[in-house]
């Protein structure tokens, strides 16, 4: 996985939110999928880790983010935690993944990724969590490989063309469209492999 991503491990991450400012909006889900390599030099989702969030002090809850999402954050069903605690539920296991696998850092694979990327960080932030795993501005946009591979930049619309099934009754949930995410991301990748184009790669290096 090292050599693969010039050290890095690809980390898929998925938020919901209550609005579109990293700074003043409110984190309410996060979920993540570890990814990693087969003897053949395959990708594949192996772990899988989400969070009901609380939101933090003072934070912005847009009326509409909350209708599109259709999340309440107060109810109780949700046993949300603290955006701190979130954060090391997902930092946690990716570090031990970065550790195992000889990787230097983690880079953030989601779909239109600076959006989610924004989020984690301002919330790592915030919370004053100076290990954040992740490559402080690099990411791997699916939206924007499934645009080249697909032809599409909706996820359900490009996992549709992938052959990748997606029920839209559970989109806007973290950790449905993170396993999708990461579901599409290793198509991508594995079927650039299969087309020679790491073989071509590794001819020029």
């Amino acid at each position: 996985m090292a050599d693969r991503f010039r050290g890095y491990l690809p980390v898929v991450i998925d938020v919901e939110t209550a609005g579109f400012n990293a700074q003043t909006d409110a984190l309410l889900e996060i979920a993540a999928v570890i990814l990693a390599m087969d003897e053949n030099g395959y990708l594949m989702p192996e772990r899988k880790f989400s969070a009901n969030v609380t939101p933090f002090e003072g934070a912005n809850l847009e009326a509409s983010a909350l209708a599109f999402t259709g999340i309440d954050p107060w109810s109780p069903t949700r046993n949300s935690i603290s955006e701190a605690d979130a954060l090391e539920l997902i930092f946690k296991p990716i570090r031990k993944a970065m550790k195992s696998q000889g990787c230097k850092r983690a880079i953030l694979v989601g779909h239109n990724a600076t959006f989610d990327h924004k989020f984690v960080s301002a919330a790592a932030e915030r919370n004053g969590i100076k290990r954040n795993p992740f490559h402080p501005f690099s990411t791997f946009d699916t939206a924007t490989l499934a645009g080249l591979a697909c032809g599409h930049t909706v996820l359900a619309k490009a996992c549709e063309v992938a052959g990748i099934k997606f029920e839209n009754r559970k989109a806007h949930s973290a950790l449905y469209d993170t396993e999708k995410t990461a579901e599409l991301f290793c198509m991508i990748v594995n079927r650039w492999k299969d087309m020679g184009g790491w073989d071509l790669v590794l001819q020029t290096r």
